[in-house]
């Protein structure tokens, strides 16, 4: 019997040790301090709320509560984001008005059933001093929660209402960053914004990006963090981790979301319907084995894959057994997503060129370009994988992140 090579397991994790992480400083979020000194922040006698279920203070209260119960600011409206306020609905599921149980008011919601619902209505605005925003993101340009940010961001510009953002940690540290810009042609609800793939940066310096570089110029007000810097991940924090949205389970899931997102351009399952979304890829035509000895071939750094069987229960390929591949993350410090995830692709497009499809149906609004092409950034990546000459070097698309890095720089808080 052939003993392990060095090569076959994956090396030590570098998550910290758990004794030191108790002697680290905690993170106190944006919300935290508002609370303290709402004084500080806040104009006039009225707030909204863009909130989720992730929009908890220190105390583990729910920011609603704490504004419906304050003596000097009354809560006047509530808006939510795609899944809705208790993030309860699956990515891309259209979310009405409802009553929030808590406090009695109607939910605005922010994802409805086409393109206009993204938006609120200016007049929804009327007699609200500060619309404050409370969310966590993870730190990658798809996620849509920023883009909601940067939309009530423009109304409050035309309302002449106070924008409030209070800041959360970029769960997957604040230095790495990675991809291409989005191309205008090919900007959507998972790209309105030309960020690159992870961006490594927190909402309230995006607020400042949108604000200032993106020229949205709306009165507003960043509640900055203390105790974070950004070479910290979010299990250093000292936060509670709560998932952001249904299929955003882990911090494990988070850091391979910058790249693993692509799968959803593909009808490849990304592993929705399953324990692991993103951490695992697979279809019941791929051979895991193979799939994983030419992977292996690219020596990606930080990152060890193994032959998985899942079978989703709901979304691509639902109640079918599909096989491909687990990620585990051995060093994420070094680890690339992006990188990962094309090389992957590749590797799928040269030993099934005949059954690795593109998703077709409309995604995030948008019916008359392809998923793929709107989570890229443009239409480069999918027209050159199945050449045989194809590289990452030709897609060329350094200069796009060299040219957003010093603009990137100017908007950093910490």
């Amino acid at each position: 019997m052939r003993s392990p090579t060095s090569s076959s397991f994956p090396k030590a994790l570098n998550f910290p040790d758990p004794l030191q992480s108790l002697l680290m400083p905690r993170t106190v979020s944006g919300i935290d301090h508002l609370l303290s000194r709402p004084e500080k922040y806040l104009q006039g006698k009225t707030v909204g709320l863009i909130v989720n279920h992730t929009s908890l203070a220190d105390d583990g209260r729910h920011s609603i509560a704490h504004f419906q119960s304050h003596s000097a600011f009354t809560l006047q409206a509530l808006f939510a984001p795609e899944h809705g306020l208790y993030g309860t609905a699956q990515d891309m599921v259209h979310i009405e008005n409802e009553v929030d149980p808590l406090s009695g008011l109607e939910i605005k919601s922010l994802y409805g059933k086409n393109k206009d619902s993204l938006t609120p209505d200016p007049a929804l605005l009327q007699d609200i001093d500060n619309l404050v925003f409370d969310i966590q993101d993870i730190g990658s340009r798809y996620y849509t929660f920023i883009y909601t940010m940067a939309n009530c961001m423009t109304i409050c510009k035309q309302a002449g209402t106070r924008m409030v953002v209070c800041d959360r940690p970029n769960p997957i540290n604040g230095i790495s960053v990675e991809g291409n810009l989005v191309e205008e042609p090919w900007r959507s609800f998972v790209g309105q914004s030309p960020l690159p793939n992870r961006h490594g940066m927190t909402v309230g310096e995006l607020a400042l990006l949108f604000n200032t570089h993106f020229e949205i110029e709306c009165d507003l007000k960043i509640v900055p963090m203390t105790g974070w810097s950004r070479e910290m991940w979010y299990d250093q924090t000292g936060m509670t981790w709560t998932p952001p949205s249904p299929n955003m389970p882990t911090l494990a899931a988070a850091t391979v979301y910058p790249g693993m997102c692509l799968i959803e351009g593909t009808l490849l399952s990304e592993g929705r319907g399953t324990t692991l979304p993103f951490e695992q890829i697979g279809a019941p035509f791929i051979d895991p084995q193979k799939l994983k000895a030419r992977l292996d071939s690219k020596h990606l750094p930080g990152v060890f894959c193994r032959p998985q069987y899942f079978k989703p229960m709901f979304q691509k390929q639902a109640g079918e057994v599909c096989a491909g591949l687990q990620f585990h993350i051995t060093d994420r410090d070094q680890f690339k997503p992006l990188l990962t995830t094309l090389e992957l692709l590749r590797a799928i497009a040269e030993l099934y060129p005949d059954q690795l499809q593109w998703r077709t149906e409309p995604y995030e609004y948008v019916s008359d370009r392809l998923a793929i092409d709107l989570l890229y950034g443009n239409s480069k990546f999918r027209e050159t994988l199945f050449d045989p000459d194809f590289s990452l070097e030709k897609l060329d698309d350094s200069k796009e992140l060299e040219s957003f890095l010093p603009v990137r720089k100017e908007y950093l808080i910490y």
